[in-house]
């Protein structure tokens, strides 16, 4: 059987099930079988696939067709910034989103070495990007998940950041005595009333303990905003990320806990995704 043949009958069998992006994940789940990019697989769709490569398209193809479970999750990959990331299901699956908050915190910080503490790090995407551009940076990530840890760890040593980052398995609320220039949070910011009204390959397969923010979707913002005013040296940036529509809300919160609004990240549908504020005592 030929790739093309192969690319046709995964589009054909996501298509059945009604899964939108069944062209795309019939060639990631092919390229990442011949460990070469989807540009170059597409211009060798004359190419004979053995049997033993059909035999794991079919298996990963049906993996995705039964449940919608999300690409990142088959291949155990996702790439983010720079890197390739290893994910599964104890962490949410990077977004682009959170690349852009990214390139706003390196273009700030690209001539300075700041101490920056990532909480809820998760896969640990956001501390691993920024230590991976901050040469001289280090950081620290803090997690409830020890399950989540550990990829973090997996992935800083991948991506080599791990001497340079300390990992601790700690809730926001029972951080203290240290003093960090910057705070980055992407915490869950999903209402609880809202978790069942989501896609299926996040309902189904995604940590709700990563989603869930609570009956207005802000408890775990307001605990993060809380607990940076204490551990965040002045002038020092909080860099948060935020659901679609919470920005006036979370906006008042800063205010009211002396952090002064200084940058505004959109994403690519011009919603504002992340606020980057900084601790001013006197606000």
């Amino acid at each position: 059987m030929q790739l093309s043949e192969l690319i046709k009958l995964g589009v054909e069998t996501l298509k059945e099930k009604n899964i939108k992006t069944h062209q795309i994940d019939s060639e990631i789940i092919l390229a990442n079988l011949f460990d070469e990019s989807r540009e170059k697989l597409l211009i060798s769709e004359d190419k004979v696939v053995s049997k033993d490569k059909i035999k794991y398209f079919k298996e990963m193809l049906q993996r995705r067709a039964r449940k919608s479970e999300p690409i990142a999750y088959i291949l155990n990959k996702k790439e983010f910034w720079n890197s390739k990331l290893f994910v599964n299901s104890d962490v949410l699956i990077p977004r682009p989103e959170t690349e852009l908050l990214i390139d706003k915190l390196v273009s700030l910080y690209k001539n300075k070495n700041p101490n920056i503490l990532d909480i809820g790090t998760g896969s640990g995407c956001i501390i691993i990007s920024l230590l991976e551009e901050l040469k001289e940076s280090k950081g620290t990530a803090i997690d409830i998940s020890i399950k989540a840890l550990e990829i973090a760890k997996k992935n800083a040593k991948k991506n080599n950041t791990f001497r340079r980052i300390k990992f601790e398995k700690k809730s926001v609320e029972s951080y203290f005595n240290k003093k960090f220039d910057v705070i980055v949070s992407n915490p869950p910011y999903i209402p609880s009333y809202y978790l069942k009204n989501l896609m299926d390959d996040v309902k189904l397969f995604e940590p709700k303990i990563a989603l869930d923010g609570g009956n207005d979707g802000l408890d775990v913002i307001r605990k993060v905003i809380y607990k940076s005013n204490r551990i965040l040296k002045t002038k020092g940036m909080l860099a948060l990320e935020i659901g679609n529509g919470q920005y006036n809300k979370v906006s008042q919160i800063l205010k009211n806990n002396n952090f002064r609004e200084k940058f505004l990240v959109r994403d690519y549908q011009k919603n504002i995704r992340s606020i980057l504020s900084t601790l001013d005592e006197n606000y």
